[in-house]
């Protein structure tokens, strides 16, 4: 487990204070979150999404999230992110490395956020090749290999300044699969279940409304 480290803790509250002025949130389904071994999985609307549900768990969850490598170009953004337990997955490509720290991190008994969708899905609105919202089985393969208790997590899409965005933690997930590590067709089955269960907690459906993807 990573230890207790003041200047995490000074930033962690100075970045929430802030967010919450300028992306306030209001949580939900916090009373049935477990504290250790959590795979928590959202949908990808916003680059705010993985501080704003950060910044929302107790400052000692212990999370640790795998976020996309670009993120981590820009100085500030990139420095925020290391600082609150990112770590940088390179999308396109089989980055075993950040597999492994995520196993890693799930095995050490702390805490993982992982975006099934693997990318920005936006709400489709004018854009020209709008795809529908697909999990990664990744997400899925981490999940089983490592025992965690996979949450669904749902994240309001449009982040407007001052506007509230709901984060909605759901019940946990009980994948199913056969052997000691399922099939690939089985992973991206829990893949899909968990990210429809996220939009679901929004009263969305997966697909059922043109999304673009941000690449």
């Amino acid at each position: 487990m990573r230890p207790f480290n003041p200047l995490f803790v000074f930033i962690y509250y100075l970045v929430g204070f802030v967010s919450a002025i300028l992306h306030p949130t209001t949580v939900e389904g916090m009373e049935d979150l477990p504290r250790s071994g959590v795979l928590l999985c959202p949908n990808h609307a916003s680059n705010w999404d993985p501080i704003l549900v950060a910044l929302r768990l107790p400052v000692n969850y212990r999370l640790h999230i795998m976020a996309k490598e670009e993120l981590f170009r820009y100085p500030l953004l990139g420095w925020l992110l290391h600082r609150v337990g990112a770590f940088p997955v390179s999308r396109g490509s089989n980055d075993i490395q950040s597999v492994k720290t995520a196993i890693q991190s799930i095995k050490a008994g702390d805490n993982l956020l992982v975006f099934p969708e693997g990318t920005v899905v936006r709400n489709g609105v004018g854009c020209v090749d709008g795809l529908p919202a697909h999990a990664k089985g990744g997400v899925a393969m981490i999940g089983v290999r490592t025992g965690a208790i996979m949450v669904p997590v749902f994240v309001d899409g449009e982040k407007r300044l001052f506007h509230r965005t709901r984060i909605i933690f759901g019940k946990p997930y009980q994948p199913v699969y056969t052997g000691r590590h399922g099939t690939a067709e089985e992973m991206q089955k829990i893949a899909d279940d968990i990210l429809e269960a996220a939009y679901a907690l929004g009263g969305q459906a997966v697909g059922g409304t043109p999304l673009c993807r941000e690449e």
